[in-house]
């Protein structure tokens, strides 16, 4: 079994950079041009959609009919500012999945039109418990509670003022942390962590001389949490799709945050057969951890991908998260364990 141990340290360091790069969908430029670059100083052409995503050629025969386009996102869940209230404090609509009962007292980032930044806290509405009796038993929804924002305002024009409007983007705040004991703790692992992972099979790509059997893309997507973040962009190469995003963990499934996940069917259908059991025989080539499971709540870019009438393979996985649109957990073997099938699936198969 192969020592990946300087690439897992190097993937999860390049996912801390980027999850601390705020990138909620809408707002992902900043994120987009840093995996750009990333992937460009590993010696890669990468390279700016249209659409805002970044499309990457890691080798291979491209004139051949038989590519593989692997797809990740780096649009996280977020808000947008709906109303400024009378008492200058802001109503929000969300961006994505995003939770109003887990995104209760997380620090934001409103960003204004012009750029500028004003930070604020996301509240219940009367959020002190020692005035409002009714606070335990009011129901969390974007309508209930507010952005307060850390700012001198009492009105509507006061925060106006501020450049603060309507449409404005609001960041909730990653908390990123990385424990001793290999845990990878935040908000957005989904999909930051898998970003990683993929600048991590470059670096091996690179490192280790790979020649490539077939051409291999990677797409980093940015609308992937509305729906449509693989519908284009696909290499005419392309025989075949696989979204690196998160493996689910919870209740009625078997995979743990140390494993990768190989999904065989989520909300939007079956995966792929063969490509399903070819993952599975590659992870037990590989000495990869692997579970198979079902998603029962569940979309992905590659379905995305087939919607826009691609005639492709498809497949899905990714290292186990817990607590996903959440504050999300994962662990570092799980990351390693993802490469480690990718290595075996994409490269030496």
């Amino acid at each position: 079994m192969k020592d990946l141990t300087q690439y897992t340290d190097f993937l999860v360091r390049e996912t801390e950079t980027l999850l601390n790069i705020d990138s909620p969908t809408g707002y992902t430029e900043n994120a987009a041009a840093w995996v750009r670059d990333e992937f460009a100083k590993l010696g890669f052409d990468a390279r700016l959609t249209r659409k805002g995503g970044v499309l990457v050629f890691l080798g291979g025969p491209a004139e051949e009919d038989n590519g593989l386009l692997l797809e990740a996102h780096t649009d996280t869940l977020g808000g947008m500012v709906a109303e400024v209230k009378g008492n200058g404090r802001l109503r929000l609509t969300n961006l994505g999945g995003m939770n109003p009962n887990n995104a209760e007292t997380e620090n934001v980032r409103v960003v204004t039109k012009s750029g500028k930044i004003c930070e604020g806290t996301f509240q219940l509405c009367n959020a002190s418990l020692h005035v409002n009796k009714e606070y335990n038993d009011t129901k969390r929804t974007w309508d209930t509670c507010e952005v307060v924002l850390d700012e001198n305002v009492k009105s509507k024009e006061d925060t106006e003022k501020l450049g603060i409007a309507v449409g404005d983007i609001v960041c909730f705040e990653p908390n990123v942390r990385i424990t001793d004991t290999g845990y990878i703790k935040s908000r957005f692992l989904d999909d930051k962590l898998s970003v990683g992972i993929l600048l991590g099979l470059a670096k091996y790509i690179r490192d280790e001389k790979i020649t490539l059997k077939r051409a291999i893309y990677a797409h980093i997507t940015v609308y992937e949490e509305v729906g449509h973040g693989g519908a284009g962009n696909v290499p005419d190469c392309c025989a075949e799709a696989i979204s690196v995003d998160m493996g689910c963990v919870g209740e009625g499934l078997q995979c743990t945050e140390r494993q990768v996940s190989i999904c065989a069917k989520d909300s939007g259908g079956p995966y792929s057969y063969p490509v399903v059991t070819g993952l599975i025989e590659a992870a037990k080539k590989s000495g990869a951890d692997y579970a198979v499971d079902i998603y029962p709540s569940y979309g992905s870019d590659v379905e995305a991908t087939l919607g826009a009438g691609n005639d492709l393979r498809h497949g899905l996985i990714g290292a186990g998260v817990y607590a996903s649109h959440g504050y999300e957990r994962s662990h570092r073997r799980g990351a390693e364990n993802t490469l480690r099938l990718l290595i075996a699936y994409a490269l030496e198969n």
